[in-house]
């Protein structure tokens, strides 16, 4: 039998991206968004609509379901209270609906989980977060929140903490940081599909010659990324000297108020 799969955030660009892909494995797939899906719903897909801030309402979305892939809630930077409704209320309705059937959760984390390391600092994920606003913190957040899910209630979730995932990358940054579309793909499957995963957290990002992230969980779900974004280089820099400076790029520069000749 077909397993049922949530994912929220359905009708944003990864969403959008991801839907059929999964479909096309033969998933059943239930979409969901605070706003409608603007595509048609691709083979095997429902859509249900639903605020992340309404605990009856994520109750209700996640009922019947087998595992829960989110990529719901605010996906920048924003002041606090957005991003708390979304982000940090509406994931902890989500993991409380999905601990009382143990469904495992996969979590679009974040490399702004990270982002104030400087560019060229090699990372595993047991180093210490440094998040580089509110988006990032709320990201720390989930890992966190799905860290003491499995402690205390044995609800396995997989944290995937994604770089710039896009079509092809466009700047240098990306030479780093770069998830294909291909290898999201691939990600993601590995984490539902894992026989089982405990509290993972695993870089979200493509096999970059260039790439800051090493050590993770990717070997326990079995994620093994096959593209590499040195075959665009070179890319140009951009930004200012704060957004090359840090890892998490344009995030680490919005209203960055420290003295920006300081080491």
């Amino acid at each position: 039998m077909a397993r049922t799969i949530l994912l929220t955030g359905a009708s944003g660009a990864l969403g959008r991206m991801l839907a059929p892909r999964l479909g096309a494995r033969g998933y059943d797939l239930r979409l969901s968004d605070i706003v409608a899906f603007p595509d048609p719903l691709p083979a095997r897909a429902a859509f249900q609509q639903a605020d992340l801030a309404d605990e009856a309402a994520v109750r209700r979305l996640v009922r019947g379901t087998d595992a829960i892939l989110h990529f719901g809630g605010i996906s920048v930077e924003q002041p606090f209270r957005r991003v708390f409704d979304a982000n940090i209320l509406g994931l902890t309705h989500l993991f409380e609906a999905a601990r009382e059937k143990l469904q495992r959760v996969v979590f679009a984390s974040s490399n702004h989980a990270i982002g104030y390391y400087e560019r060229g600092t090699r990372l595993g994920t047991t180093d210490p977060m440094r998040p580089d606003g509110y988006y990032g913190l709320s990201k720390a957040y989930g890992e966190l929140l799905g860290r003491m899910m499995f402690d205390k209630h044995g609800l396995e979730s997989v944290h995937l903490r994604i770089g710039s995932c896009l079509a092809v990358p466009t700047e240098a940054r990306h030479l780093s940081t770069w998830l294909s579309y291909d290898d999201l793909e691939r990600l993601v499957v590995a984490a539902l599909d894992a026989p089982e995963t405990g509290h993972a957290v695993v870089w979200g990002v493509s096999a970059n010659a260039a790439s800051w992230w090493a050590a993770d969980d990717a070997g326990r779900i079995g994620y093994t990324p096959k593209d590499d974004a040195s075959r665009f280089a070179p890319l140009p820099e951009t930004g200012d000297a704060v957004t090359r400076r840090f890892q998490g790029g344009s995030f680490a520069a919005m209203n960055y108020t420290r003295d920006r000749s300081e080491p």
